[in-house]
C-alpha cells in the first residue's frame, strides 16, 4: 500500500537539486527559443507546451518517491517488454505511428502523444538490470546473471543502434559500471569492454575506408545503415586537424560553430552577457534542444557554467550518500543507475556543447525542450527520492525499536 503522506521524511537535497534545475530550465528556455516565438509569433507558446510537462514532471517526481521501491521493480519489468515491442515495430514498413524528424525517426505518436520509446527503455532496463544482478548470491549466480543482463541489454539496445548510436553507448555504459557496482569478476567486465571497443573500431574502419573515402556511401542510401555516414563524418570532423576548416561556415558544421561563438561571448565576462541578451539564439540551431548549453555558457559565463555542472554532479554525489546507508541491494544499484545516467548525459551534452566531443544529440536532462526527456528525468527523481525515504523511515523504526528495548530491559540492581 501507499504509506501516508509525510513530508518530514521527503529528501529535501534531491528536491532542492530538482527544483534547481526547473529554474536553470525555465530560465534557458525563455532565452533560447527565439526561433520558435517568431515561427508561432507567440510569446508563450512555445514556452507553455514544456512549462505543461515541467509541472507535470513535478507532480510524477512528488507522487513517486512515496511509492515503494519494490513497486518500482515489479512494474519495470512489464514497461521494458512494452518499450521492446514498441521499439521494434518501429522497423515495420508504412507504419503509421512513426515519426521522423531531421532524418531520424525515434519517435511514436499515438493518441496524439509523441514520445520516445527509447527514452522509457532507458528507465525500465536500468531497474530491471538493478533487480537482476542484486540476486546474486554464489559464483555460479554470477555467470548466470552476467549473461542474463548482457542479454537483456542485447535485445534492448538492438534496435535503439541504427537511429541513436550515442544513446545505445550511453545505456550500455550504464549497465557496464552496474555490472562494477555488482562486483561482478573482471573477466566479465573486462572482456565485455574490450570486445566493444574493437567491435566499435572495426565498425568505424570499414565505413570510413570502405564508404566514405570510396565516395561509396550513396550505396547505404535507404538502408538501416545510412546515418552510419552520418556517425563518420561527425567523428572526422570533430578530430580533423585542419584548423581552417573550423573559421568556414558550413551546412555541417553549423551548430558547432555558432555554439563556439556563443560560448566565446559568454567567455568575455564571469557572469557572461546575462540572461535575455543572447544573440546566438538566433542563428543556432535547435538552440533550445541539444545545445542549450551553449546558450547557458553565453548568458551566464563560466559562473553560470559551474553551477550547473555542479548540480548534475551534486545528484550522482547524493545518490552515492543514499545508497551507502542502504540495506536494500536493488534499491541501492536503482538509485545509483538512474544518478549515472542523468550526470552522464549531462556531462555528454555539455562536452558536446563545447566542442569537446563529436556532435551526439543527447539532451541536457530536465533542461532541454521535450516532452518526454523532462518526464522520464522527473521519474528518475521520483524513483530516487522513494529510495531515500524508505531509507529515513527505517533507520527511525530501528531508532525506536531500540530505544523500546531499552526501556523493556529489566534494572539490575546490586545490593
Amino acid at each position: 500500500m501507499i504509506k501516508k503522506l509525510n513530508l518530514s521524511n521527503i529528501d529535501r537535497t534531491f528536491w532542492g537539486l530538482f527544483i534547481a534545475l526547473v529554474v536553470v530550465a525555465i530560465i534557458a528556455l525563455f532565452s533560447a527559443s527565439s526561433v520558435l516565438v517568431y515561427q508561432t509569433n507567440s510569446v508563450l507558446g512555445p514556452i507553455g507546451s514544456q512549462m505543461t510537462f515541467i509541472v507535470v514532471g513535478c507532480a510524477l517526481a512528488f507522487a513517486l518517491q512515496y511509492i515503494p521501491s519494490y513497486w518500482v521493480r515489479f512494474f519495470a519489468y512489464g514497461l521494458l517488454g512494452l518499450s521492446i515491442l514498441m521499439l521494434y515495430s518501429m522497423f515495420i514498413p508504412g507504419n503509421p505511428f512513426v515519426v521522423t524528424l531531421n532524418g531520424a525517426s525515434r519517435w511514436l505518436r499515438i493518441a496524439g502523444i509523441q514520445f520516445m520509446p527509447s527514452e522509457l527503455a532507458k528507465l525500465s532496463l536500468i531497474v530491471v538490470i538493478s533487480d537482476q544482478l542484486a540476486r546474486i548470491r554464489t559464483e555460479a549466480d554470477m555467470r548466470k546473471y552476467f549473461y542474463r543482463t548482457l542479454i537483456i541489454t542485447g535485445i534492448t539496445v538492438l534496435p535503439i543502434f541504427p537511429e541513436n548510436l550515442s544513446t545505445t553507448i550511453l545505456i550500455c555504459a550504464i549497465v557496464w559500471l552496474l555490472w562494477i557496482l555488482a562486483r561482478l569478476p573482471f573477466r566479465y567486465w573486462g572482456s565485455t569492454l574490450g570486445i566493444a571497443i574493437l567491435a566499435l573500431g572495426l565498425g568505424y574502419c570499414i565505413m570510413e575506408f570502405g564508404f566514405v573515402r570510396t565516395g561509396k556511401e550513396k550505396a547505404l542510401s535507404g538502408t538501416i545503415m545510412e546515418r552510419a555516414v552520418t556517425w563518420v563524418k561527425r567523428i572526422d570532423r570533430h578530430f580533423d586537424g585542419a584548423e581552417k576548416d573550423k573559421f568556414v561556415l558550413t551546412d555541417d558544421n553549423r551548430q558547432e560553430f555558432y555554439a563556439s561563438v556563443a560560448i566565446a561571448r559568454g567567455g568575455l565576462s564571469p557572469i557572461g552577457v546575462l540572461p535575455g541578451n543572447s544573440k546566438e539564439r538566433d542563428y543556432l540551431p535547435l538552440a533550445f534542444a541539444d545545445y542549450i548549453f551553449a546558450i547557458i555558457v553565453e548568458e551566464s559565463g563560466i559562473i553560470g557554467a559551474g553551477f550547473l555542472i555542479f548540480l548534475y554532479l551534486a545528484i550522482l554525489f547524493r545518490a552515492c550518500n543514499v545508497s551507502s546507508r542502504y540495506s536494500d541491494m536493488p534499491a541501492m544499484l536503482m538509485t545509483m543507475g538512474l544518478a549515472l545516467m542523468i550526470t552522464c548525459q549531462a556531462l555528454i551534452s555539455m562536452l558536446v556543447a563545447v566542442g569537446l566531443g563529436p556532435v551526439t544529440g543527447q539532451p541536457l536532462p530536465l533542461i532541454s525542450r521535450g516532452g518526454t526527456s523532462v518526464l522520464i528525468t522527473s521519474i528518475y527523481f521520483g524513483i530516487m527520492m522513494a529510495v531515500s525515504r524508505e531509507q529515513t523511515e527505517l533507520s527511525q523504526r530501528v531508532q525506536e525499536t531500540i530505544e523500546e528495548s531499552q526501556e523493556d530491559a529489566p534494572i539490575i540492581t546490586l545490593d
